[in-house]
């Protein structure tokens, strides 16, 4: 179905520069206190890594508020990490959308490519069935895609909306940027302007 295009390094290194790129407009933006940002990032251990980027090593970009008494701190949004998961944001979209077909083969497998148990998957597949639909960041972001996805077939909708072929690693930066607002804090609700 979906190529594991993304079990490259390259890959990899495209969505760590994408990060960095958006963070440094974070950055930018400053804090709302209007004291300078220090970058304070963190390390993460994230499971599905590519071998060929585990060596690089993963920190979530992070910044902190120079300004004494303020200390705020301000995350910005990621297209590697999917919020507090512990797999990467595209494995966890991936193994759950293959795992839409019946075939207990077909989970075995993903469990060896990706490390994630039955259980995990299960619980990837609750997650983007039944709790994704309903948050105001769905609601408001899913009129932005033409053709409209199918609720129903979540994710499997959504990375087909975006994965248009085996090795659409440009398609894959796509999806993963339009989830982005998902991987902060509260970043499953949106303001909506009027």
């Amino acid at each position: 179905m979906y190529s594991i295009g993304l079990v490259d390094g390259k890959m990899w290194k495209a969505l760590e520069r994408f990060d960095l790129e958006h963070a440094e407009e974070v950055r930018a933006g400053g804090c709302p206190c209007d004291g300078p940002l220090h970058r304070g990032d963190y390390p993460r251990r994230p499971r599905g890594l590519p071998r060929d980027a585990e060596e690089a090593g993963c920190r979530r970009i992070s910044f902190c508020c120079g300004r004494e008494g303020c200390r705020h701190r301000l995350t910005p949004a990621s297209v590697r990490f999917l919020g507090r998961k512990v797999y990467l944001g595209a494995v966890v979209l991936l193994v759950a959308a293959m795992r839409q077909g019946p075939s207990p083969r077909r989970v075995r497998e993903l469990s060896r490519l990706f490390g994630a148990d039955r259980r995990t998957i299960s619980r990837w597949q609750v997650f983007w069935r039944d709790h994704f639909p309903q948050t105001p960041f769905w609601r408001v972001a899913r009129g932005r895609l033409v053709p409209a996805v199918e609720i129903v077939t979540l994710p499997q909708s959504l990375v087909a909306a975006f994965v248009r072929s085996d090795d659409d690693q440009q398609g894959w930066g796509k999806l993963l940027e339009f989830i982005s607002p998902i991987t902060i804090p509260r970043g499953l609700k949106i303001e909506v302007s009027r």
